[in-house]
């Protein structure tokens, strides 16, 4: 079982998978607790994947299930992609799904602004 790392900071809701691997293993535990999240309100979230140095095509379709829940009544930013993340969210052109950024510190502005 996978535990996601969630806080709010200005508002948005920041998720960090507590794990180095994001894969068909862990994936839809990850989804269905970010899922819950959503059930309880948090409509802006901002996936953190620092910490993460690999995801496979399960870990880019949980991620993808978050966005498809909260749908236009929110949003769904990732930030602190690794090489190797960011190599597959580019194969897999989730690059141009996602709102993607370096870090917190820059989506979190980013997500702000758009207040």
């Amino acid at each position: 079982m996978i535990k996601a790392l969630s806080g709010q900071e200005g508002g948005i809701c920041v998720v960090e998978p507590n794990t180095e691997r994001l894969t068909a293993a862990n994936a839809t535990a990850f989804r269905d607790e970010v899922i819950g999240l959503i059930t309880k309100g948090e409509d802006r979230l901002l996936i953190d994947l620092e910490q993460v140095s690999f995801v496979d095509s399960s870990g880019i379709g949980a991620m993808v299930g978050v966005l498809k829940r909260v749908g236009n009544r929110g949003e769904v930013a990732i930030c602190g992609l690794s090489g190797g993340v960011e190599k597959m969210f580019n194969i897999t052109h989730m690059s141009r799904v996602f709102a993607i950024h370096k870090n917190r510190a820059t989506a979190l502005a980013a997500m702000q602004d758009r207040d």
